[in-house]
């Protein structure tokens, strides 16, 4: 499905939201994707090379000139050629005769040319699609990492409060409650540095379509969402559908065609001439015509049929090459994406509650004077942990997706696995 690429499916889920009564524009995947189709400067520039192939075209589809010509002859001369009487003038038409389907031949390389410029615009277009949805993803990634920092935030507050009140209540050294801070401190800074990252993720993306000074917001999406995807042995299937492939399809044309030119060069084209000539001296007219064939057309045609040979043999070993590097591709990006996925289902299923409920076992036990202020940091600590290594496996799931995508030229918008759940692929 090479006319739509819907990379991230649970990321566009959302519906498209206008900026009515809000500061910013709420934007979503697909319309990010919409402006990249409309604007990006290397798709126009696709189109300018296509009415280029089409003037060739035209070119092609020309026939030889019809040349007009006029030959004046023993004018001007001395003795008894120097009078009028001696003069001949002769008017001419002449052209070249095409053999061995030359015409043909290269009417076809013109329009095979035409016709493979719309599998390379379609190939560029989810080049440019899978690095809009990557560069969307940065934005989720650094809106998610300020969700986790604030988090972070709410449990190192309530930390202080305790530190503060058992130091109030002398229960505890203010070393305790200095570290508490420093390390609300740190989740602070963790959260600036995402909000940083939110600002240079929106430039980056806007960059796209020559946006100079972003204002929109993006739309709330959940990466952790992933879909199921296919066997590997199904996707395997469509990467012959693929513009990389594809492509291969059209070269093939266009060097056959290329061939098919290089063989019509060994039949010589016959030139022909016809005209009238008139005598000045008797003041008659008469027909004059001519031939003629070049010699030798097919030796100096034979270092191009080969070389066009040897052209149409090394496009088959080229496409093979092209196949299995995309397969390995395909293999390792599909196991990337299942072994992130189980990842992310694990710790939303086992680690993230235990963790949480360990916590806040650890919080009251810690104001009820049980354990230290450092096995209660500790648990919080590990909990963020684990929420930034979900997040960094869902984030990396999410770009093997969009790779998968890209690959196949299919969306996988269907079936999605339920956090709640925790199944595994």
């Amino acid at each position: 499905m090479w006319l739509r690429l819907v990379a991230m499916a649970t990321l566009a889920l959302a519906p498209c939201a206008s900026a009515l009564g809000q500061a910013r524009e709420r934007l979503t995947l697909d319309a990010a994707f919409a402006r990249v189709d409309q604007s990006h400067p290397e798709l126009r520039l696709l189109s300018v090379r296509r009415d280029v192939l089409v003037a060739g075209l035209d070119r092609a589809s020309l026939r030889p000139p019809v040349v007009a010509g006029a030959e004046l002859e023993n004018a001007f001369g001395s003795g008894d050629a120097s009078g009028l009487e001696s003069v001949e003038l002769t008017l001419t038409l002449a052209s070249v005769l095409e053999r061995g389907g030359k015409f043909d031949a290269r009417r076809a390389l013109a329009q095979n040319r035409i016709d493979a410029l719309a599998v390379e615009r379609e190939a560029q277009r989810l080049d440019l699609l899978a690095e809009v949805a990557r560069r969307y993803l940065a934005m989720v990634a650094a809106q998610e990492q300020g969700d986790i920092a604030r988090l972070d935030i709410r449990q190192r507050q309530r930390t202080v409060q305790a530190a503060r009140h058992r130091l109030q209540a002398g229960a505890s050294p203010e070393s305790v409650l200095l570290t508490a801070q420093a390390a609300l401190a740190r989740a602070e800074l963790d959260l600036a540095r995402s909000l940083q990252r939110a600002v240079a993720a929106r430039q980056h993306l806007a960059a796209l379509w020559g946006e100079r000074d972003p204002q929109f917001e993006i739309v709330a999406a959940d990466p952790l969402s992933l879909p199921r995807l296919e066997n590997f042995a199904a996707l395997s299937d469509l990467l012959d559908r693929t513009p990389e492939l594809a492509r291969f399809a059209d070269e093939r044309r266009i060097r056959e065609a290329r061939l098919q030119l290089a063989r019509s060069e060994a039949a010589p084209d016959l030139g022909w001439q016809v005209g009238v000539r008139r005598f000045q001296a008797t003041d008659d007219v008469a027909l004059v015509g001519s031939l003629s064939m070049p010699i030798g057309s097919r030796r100096r045609a034979e270092p191009d049929i080969r070389e066009a040979e040897a052209e149409v043999v090394s496009l088959e070993i080229e496409r093979e090459a092209k196949g299995l590097s995309l397969y390995s591709t395909l293999a390792e990006t599909h196991g990337r994406y299942l072994s992130a996925q189980l990842e992310v289902q694990r710790l939303e299923a086992d680690v993230i509650p235990k963790l949480s409920r360990a916590e806040a076992a650890a919080e009251r036990a810690y104001r009820a004077g049980a354990i230290s202020y450092l096995e209660w940091a500790q648990l919080q600590s590990e909990g963020t942990a684990a929420r930034k290594q979900q997040l960094d496996a869902a984030l990396d799931a999410q770009r093997a997706l969009i790779e998968i995508q890209r690959l196949t030229g299919e969306p996988f918008v269907t079936d999605p696995v339920q956090r709640e759940q925790g199944e595994t692929p």
